[in-house]
């Protein structure tokens, strides 16, 4: 049997794998213990398929936590049985990657995306004013369709953009789109960065979100005005004219897709006191129920189940760069804890928790650090939060997780190891190192206001 064949078999146990790792952590969250050895077994098991279809950084750093994290199980771990317990953490972070495609399936059916895309093509007076149109619609549609939209952009603004020569379209598309989306990540309530940080931090999703807001909203007034500084001697080659009736068909959609995001975080919020679990668990539980009942209140919950299960099976699959280097990521740390070595690394954090301006800004230090060295934000936010254990407690919960979460999505714009850069880069036909580089700057000002606003919040509520 050659060996193509046999990826090939394995490549068939990756849908039901994961599934069967996904639900059982679902229901472990209900049930008695022995049903985590199950769940650990079947983690262990989506690892070993992974493996075989993890690739690039993914798989070095799947590889390099899975041998660090069992040799320090070697020193410090319990009974070979336990080995599978350790792998819980992650898997609520994997569960989300799993159920999202329902969310981007709900939009598509909708055609949303077409509509927004759409009136993306059309006149614009500038390429100023298109700057602001384009990242308008990535905001928006970055809240539901999470990196698909990079790419669809791509190709939207490739029209209207013609004129422009290489390098000035090239800093259009990076700062533009990577910006956008950044900053549409930093109060979405479906952003895993955010629901793993409440969930550490212990607030509620509704506490934060209006200083999220106001970081998001400043920013992008600092872009725009950026944008109006650098574009406005570049002239646009006009496209077709806007009518009304598209106008209003347009402002119909967005306040749609609003009201969805609206009631989703409501419903959440209401699941999450009700059950007493977690932010992210609550959105896990919920997001596909609420797809498939705003489908049939849409009346078109047949199209969609037919477009959704088709789309989800095909990012399900494509999942294993995900689960191979969070499942091994999730190993170490629970090791790690159990570590003497976690102590030494804590103090350092317990220090720069005597003044919180000096923990923020070694967070940001850490963050900007890890991305350039290929870590996902989300690995470096996981590997943080038991170092941040014993200081967690020694400043306020509201400002820190402004912290975290401005930090750790700042990574969005710049890191070439980060997805949103590598899938921009493919689009371009760049290097990403020289893509990311551009929005060093921007990404290192958002950080800054992002621990200005986490300051000015500490000293205000809780000073």
């Amino acid at each position: 049997m050659t060996n193509d064949r046999i990826k090939d078999m394995i490549g068939t146990l990756r849908v039901p794998v994961y599934t069967a790792a996904v639900v059982l952590y679902v229901l472990a969250q209900f049930v008695a213990a022995p049903i985590h050895y199950v769940m650990g077994a079947a983690a262990l098991l989506a690892f070993v398929v992974s493996a075989f279809y993890a690739h690039g950084v993914y798989m070095v750093s799947g590889v390099l936590f899975f041998g660090l994290g069992v040799g320090l199980f070697l020193f410090y771990g319990d009974a070979w049985p336990t080995f599978v317990l350790h792998f819980e953490r992650v898997l609520g972070l994997l569960s989300l990657f799993f159920v999202l495609p329902f969310m981007n399936t709900l939009i598509r059916v909708g055609r949303y995306d077409h509509s927004l895309s759409e009136w993306l093509k059309r006149n614009a007076e500038s390429v100023s004013s298109l700057y602001r149109r384009s990242f308008s619609v990535c905001h928006l549609l970055g809240l539901f369709l999470n990196i698909a939209t990079i790419p669809l952009l791509v190709r939207s603004l490739r029209a209207a953009l013609q004129n422009l020569d290489g390098r000035e379209a090239e800093s259009f598309y990076v700062r533009n789109l990577l910006r956008a989306y950044a900053l549409c990540l930093t109060w979405s309530p479906m952003e895993v960065m955010i629901s793993t940080t409440i969930d550490f931090t212990g607030v509620r999703y509704d506490q934060v979100a209006l200083f999220l807001l106001l970081l998001a909203f400043t920013m992008a007034m600092v872009d725009w005005g950026m944008a109006v500084v650098s574009y406005r001697c570049i002239p646009l080659e006009n496209g077709v004219e806007t009518n009304g009736k598209m106008t209003v068909s347009v402002g119909k959609k967005a306040a749609q897709l609003l009201l969805v995001l609206v009631v989703f975080t409501v419903l959440v919020s209401l699941l999450q006191h009700w059950l007493g679990k977690g932010f992210l668990f609550s959105v896990v539980l919920l997001l596909v129920p609420f797809c498939f009942g705003w489908a049939l209140l849409a009346r078109r919950v047949k199209r969609y189940a037919t477009v959704a299960f088709r789309h989800w099976r095909e990012r399900t699959e494509g999942l294993a760069n995900y689960f191979f280097m969070f499942l091994g990521a999730g190993l170490f740390v629970e090791m790690l804890a159990r570590s003497p070595l976690l102590a030494v690394l804590e103090g350092w954090f317990r220090v720069g928790a005597e003044h919180s301006v000096w923990l923020y800004a070694m967070i940001a230090a850490y963050f900007f650090a890890t991305s350039l060295v290929g870590f996902h934000p989300l690995v470096s936010l996981t590997l943080l939060m038991p170092l941040l254990e014993p200081v967690r407690l020694l400043v306020p919960a509201v400002p820190l997780s402004i912290v975290l979460i401005c930090c750790s999505l700042a990574t969005v714009m710049y890191s070439p190891y980060n997805i949103s850069v590598s899938l921009l880069s493919e689009e371009l036909g760049d290097n990403p190192y020289r893509i990311g580089k551009r929005n060093v700057p921007f990404a290192l000002g958002y950080m800054t206001a992002g621990i200005g606003i986490a300051c000015l919040v500490e000293r205000i509520f809780f000073g």
